[in-house]
């Protein structure tokens, strides 16, 4: 028997579990998915809007490989050092391999004056609230500001800016946790600015996501022209990839469009990069620099300045990794060195550790690229499984887990979560709600035995 553990449980980890079961050259694998968390599902669960319930249906696939007879799934495990954490030398002893599928946690930083003034913060924190993740602030967030400006121009700049510009009672069928729907229904904002250093077409969001901003009841999505059309593809995208033009079309539409005197708008803004935040006790504009393009797809600044008011700014501009004590880490790239999804210490695999995800590959991608970068990973560990099961036969790794202090939440605990979740929606007079702190979590959790 083949013992695997696989550090997270978010797409990366379940894909890569889900492709080690369901191989043939190695028919007796056995799969222990350990997270952090007491939940599942990674960033299906924590990083999804609560408004793109299509894409948090991806949890029901992600469900249905976690229950396989030969996966078990541990929460609750931290991975790491520190008291009650599971060094990977340690981790190591447990099982014959151990992949580590752990993402890109942090949020890049800016790098101005002003960054940490009060009233601005990354977007990963804006999100972790209303996602109700258990290591968000427990203070949350108001919303008295009038302007706010979100710094980036992707999927997670514009999913802010919706959740931003939606109405409360759109969000209250969601699972967005109950504090932060009534600080959302209170918000005061009513400009929402989303800007971007480059152009249009070079922006990074999908059409989908773009055409949302769009399609809100309650708000406008408005576009400079004169800005816009510093972009030389501005006039005729024709010659885009169809994804792109798409995007450059539907800006361009918004740019024909008179602004209405009623509702939240969001101004999304082009060749602007940010230089400070300005304020003294709290941030109350960013000063951006005016850029155009320099030919070779980047671009230069002008000399020019210009302030836009905001009580509130949520930095969108990427994720990298981080070192995990332990583990060899590559600071410039925010990934571990690896070869084919095999770990390299001093240049040489390590026998018995592999990467797959972010922490491989970067913070790149969409949830799909997470399959092939899985099978590729597989395909490495498979192909050591001779050396690997050269140790002999390993004891059950949950029993030493506990002897180590650990106590991990399994199915029959998560499943727990999700009917306190579903029992706190009813008494809200909503559906499902989350329980947004771990004492919550993790009592849920205990009482369902």
């Amino acid at each position: 028997m083949l013992r695997v553990a696989v550090v997270g449980s978010g797409p990366s980890g379940v894909f890569t579990a889900q492709a080690l079961v369901g191989q043939e050259s190695v028919p007796d694998v056995r799969v222990d998915v350990l997270d952090r968390l007491p939940c599942p599902y990674g960033l299906v669960r924590y990083g999804v809007a609560p408004d793109h319930e299509k894409i948090k249906s991806l949890q029901n696939t992600l469900c249905t490989a976690l229950e396989h007879p030969r996966i078990t799934f541990r929460g609750n495990v931290r991975v790491g050092e520190g008291p009650g954490a599971v060094a990977p030398g340690r981790l190591r002893e447990l099982y014959h391999a151990v992949v580590y599928c752990v993402g890109a946690a942090s949020a890049r930083r800016l790098g101005i004056p002003g960054e940490d003034l009060p009233g601005s913060c990354s977007a990963t924190d804006f999100v972790s609230w209303y996602s109700a993740h258990p290591d968000a602030a427990p203070g949350g967030f108001e919303l008295p500001a009038r302007s706010a400006v979100v710094i980036g121009v992707g999927n997670v700049a514009v999913d802010v800016a919706r959740v931003l510009a939606r109405g409360a009672e759109e969000l209250r069928p969601t699972d967005v946790p109950h504090r932060a729907l009534a600080a959302l229904a209170d918000s005061r904002v009513t400009d929402i600015h989303m800007v971007g250093r480059r152009g249009p077409s070079q922006a990074k969001f999908t059409s989908k996501e773009l055409r949302e901003l769009g399609a809100l009841p309650g708000a406008q999505a408005l576009v400079r022209a004169a800005e816009a059309e510093l972009d030389p593809h501005w006039r005729d995208p024709s010659a885009l990839p169809a994804a792109v033009r798409r995007n450059v079309e539907a800006l361009q539409d918004w740019a024909r469009r008179p602004p209405r005197d009623h509702g939240r708008r969001i101004h999304l803004r082009f060749f602007l990069r940010p230089v400070a935040l300005l304020g003294e006790d709290a941030v109350r504009a960013v000063r951006f620099e005016r850029t155009v393009p320099d030919g070779r797809g980047g671009v230069t600044g002008t000399g020019c300045f210009e302030e836009i008011e905001a009580q509130l700014v949520l930095r969108s501009v990427g994720y990298r990794g981080v070192p995990l004590p332990g583990l060899p880490f590559d600071p410039g790239s925010g990934t571990v060195p690896h070869a084919a999804g095999r770990v390299l210490r001093a240049g040489a695999p390590s026998p018995g550790e592999y990467v797959a995800g972010w922490i491989k590959r970067g913070p790149t991608g969409v949830i799909g690229t997470n399959r092939p970068c899985a099978k590729e990973t597989v395909l490495s560990l498979l192909a050591d499984a001779e050396l690997l099961l050269a140790r002999g036969a390993l004891d059950d790794p949950g029993v030493r887990l506990r002897a180590l202090g650990v106590d991990p939440v399994e199915w029959p605990g998560w499943l727990g979560i999700q009917a306190a979740e579903a029992a706190l929606g009813r008494r809200l007079g909503r559906d499902k709600v989350k329980i947004p702190d771990w004492a919550g979590l993790l009592a849920a959790a205990r009482a369902a035995g």
